[in-house]
């Protein structure tokens, strides 16, 4: 037995989150088809389990949604309220859990193990669940096993509001029946080219030679293999807080104009936003330093809707910077910090302005990656 057939780790997945946030402000949307994000030209960012019975589902044309079900309703988002919840659970599971990550903004991976003999792992899970929703009343479902794949498979398998714990040992057996795009991250291409060899069930993919799946699917093969067979040594990241990614400038002369500290700032800011985007990172604070002639520092942070969006941050680094620096004293640093850093989704990009502002970010950061972060950048006032 390995160390990590030892584990027992929970992954919990808070069920069609935005649209629970919606009907904990409006119950009457209890029952009812609702997509979240949708506009008349735009895009369907989330909905309810009750939408995607008519087939409806994320990234959808929202036109395409109202045709697959004319009683749908669509909700605008308010990212604010969906970080403020988030942060509520987060707290809930920071207060009761003995190392957790968060993978993303209503994602979590728990590590108890070793809890066994003290209080059960399955009674502890199912304790935690109770705690999330009877403080947040928000609808939870989680999964328990020795390792983060299996556990996030069986949480899947749970939903809605349930639970499911797969025991050591019986992981190839509760994965091979299931079809093998259950796997996370094994793309629709990667599904299709495995079922053109015969591949259906993750049980199909795990008897597969691992040589066989490398000329299919390149160097992934052989990890969609491992996964198969319910292999995960990956661990729980405790730090997710504290990761963060900062830039700064020092000027070539100590500088008392406000304006051009301000312009420094944003392109400070312009440039970060793009590296969150290309790790597929949102950022839900923000923090602005300045370092005075003599030496001296001062900085000021807030939270923020978890976001990528260039405009957004700015607008809250604008406002920091108003706020920290008061007089006329010279500055010879200023940068900016972006901490509380997630995995986001498509989804959540949806929500950070309307669709012409996502094809100009995607134009802005492709011509980025061919050319250089210089090549493109916004003009500013």
């Amino acid at each position: 037995m390995s160390a990590t057939d030892n584990r027992a780790i929970v992954h919990m997945d808070l069920d069609s989150f935005f649209v629970s946030v919606e009907r904990l402000k409006d119950p009457s949307l209890i029952g009812k088809p609702i997509a979240i994000g949708g506009t008349q030209r735009g895009v369907v960012a989330s909905c309810s389990y009750e939408a995607r019975k008519f087939g409806v589902h994320s990234a959808m044309p929202s036109v395409t949604a109202k045709r697959l079900c004319p009683q749908l309703v669509f909700i605008k988002h308010d990212m604010q309220d969906y970080s403020r919840y988030s942060r509520m659970v987060t707290d809930i599971i920071a207060r009761e859990s003995p190392l957790f990550e968060k993978s993303s903004i209503d994602e979590f991976y728990i590590d108890i193990s070793g809890m066994e003999k003290f209080f059960g792992s399955w009674k502890w899970a199912c304790g935690l669940k109770q705690k999330i929703v009877e403080e947040t009343g928000l609808p939870i479902s989680f999964g328990l096993s020795i390792n983060k794949i299996v556990s996030k498979i069986a949480t899947r398998e749970a939903k809605p509001n349930g639970q499911l714990q797969v025991l050591a040992g019986q992981e190839k057996a509760f994965l091979a029946p299931l079809p093998i795009g259950k796997i996370p991250m094994l793309g629709k291409k990667s599904e299709e080219a495995l079922q053109g060899l015969g591949l259906y069930t993750i049980g199909d993919l795990a008897a597969a030679p691992v040589k066989k799946l490398e000329k299919i699917l390149g160097k992934s093969g052989k990890y969609f293999w491992e996964r198969a067979n319910g292999i995960d040594n990956s661990t729980v990241e405790p730090d997710w807080e504290r990761k963060s990614m900062s830039s700064e400038t020092t000027f070539r002369e100590d500088s008392s104009d406000k304006e051009a500290i301000r312009i420094i700032l944003f392109k400070i800011a312009e440039e970060l936003c793009y590296d969150l985007r290309k790790e597929g990172l949102l950022t839900g604070c923000v923090t602005v330093k300045i370092k005075y002639a003599d030496f001296e520092v001062q900085s000021m942070q807030t939270t923020i809707p978890y976001t990528s969006s260039d405009h957004l941050v700015m607008e809250r680094v604008q406002e920091l910077f108003k706020k920290v620096y008061k007089g006329v004293r010279p500055i010879r640093l200023a940068g900016v910090r972006f901490s509380h850093l997630i995995y986001g989704s498509p989804q959540l990009s949806m929500f950070e302005n309307d669709i012409k502002a996502m094809k100009l970010y995607k134009a802005m950061d492709d011509i980025r990656k061919k050319f250089g972060n210089d090549a493109v950048g916004r003009a500013f006032e």
